[in-house]
């Protein structure tokens, strides 16, 4: 695409299509290893992926980037994020836990504006807004409480927000394999700690579901990181809301869940979010021009 903003919405559409896929793979996972041992088998997959593209000449980008404590920093906010989600999403129903971490685009358009200086138009503050509330319509939290684990989700979301901001600054600095070494780097020191701890001998099934999730979240990774590249944080954070819709498509296929009215019209206004922010943009340019 010529257009850098069509191409960032293109890339974080699909990445979190593939996030959504990567969550999947984890929930079945879940049942029988440890949060700790997945997210230590993704990361390990991704920077050997990183290190067969990349090989010697990436380990030296990475060790005398000039941005390193930036990306690091990235990297903490995003496992305290994944942390903090999954620990919720044990706890909480899936509706629940799913409206609560959807504050994330909200905080992250809070944060383009006041942290990144973006300009945020009135329709991108439409667009956000009419997908959260899709989001409402979808997931339907009734009976929701103030507790550790809703204040755990809401934590991820504040945190995955900010850590998006920081990405979209470390993104105009630093290669995206650069970044995607980091972050898995350190992924993979911090949740090694654990795992002796925590160690469940995968069967051979397992095994191949944990270099899956890998597989997946180190694609959904790079589409994010070069999306973010492209485009500001305001216009891109709506298309987080697709992945509920990717997430209700695999409920259907993989557990036979039958979505609703009000999670087929939750979804609807999802993508009109994202339709909303494709048009203004188009708008927006023919306008400059």
């Amino acid at each position: 695409m010529k257009n850098p903003v069509s191409l960032g919405i293109l890339l974080t559409s699909l990445a979190y299509m593939a996030f959504t896929f990567h969550d999947a793979i984890i929930k079945i996972l879940t049942s029988s290893i440890p949060v700790w041992q997945i997210l230590f088998f993704r990361s390990l997959t991704i920077l050997l992926g990183c290190l067969a593209y990349g090989r010697v000449r990436l380990i030296r980008q990475t060790m005398t980037s000039p941005i390193i404590k930036p990306m690091i920093a990235r990297s903490i906010l995003l496992l305290c994020a994944w942390l903090s989600y999954y620990s919720a999403a044990s706890r909480l129903q899936l509706a629940e836990v799913t409206t609560l971490y959807y504050a994330a685009p909200i905080v992250g358009t809070l944060l383009a504006c006041f942290v990144l200086k973006e300009d945020v138009m009135p329709a991108r503050w439409l667009a956000v807004g009419v997908g959260f509330v899709g989001v409402l319509i979808a997931c339907d939290p009734i009976g929701l409480t103030v507790s550790w684990p809703v204040y755990l989700a809401l934590q991820a979301a504040v945190l995955w927000a900010a850590a998006m901001v920081l990405l979209r600054k470390t993104s105009l600095h630093e290669k995206t394999i650069v970044q995607l070494a980091v972050s898995n780097v350190f992924f993979l020191a911090m949740t090694g700690i654990a795992v002796p701890y925590t160690w469940q001998t995968p069967d051979m099934t397992q095994l191949g579901l944990l270099i899956a999730t890998g597989v997946v979240a180190g694609c959904a990774q790079f589409a994010l990181f070069e999306g973010m590249r492209q485009a500001p944080v305001s216009v891109l954070a709506p298309f987080e809301y697709t992945s509920l819709v990717w997430a209700f498509v695999l409920g259907y296929l993989i557990w036979g869940d039958i979505p609703p009215p009000n999670v087929v019209g939750g979804a609807a206004m999802i993508l009109g979010a994202g339709l909303i922010t494709i048009v203004s943009e188009r708008l927006r340019r023919r306008a400059a021009v």
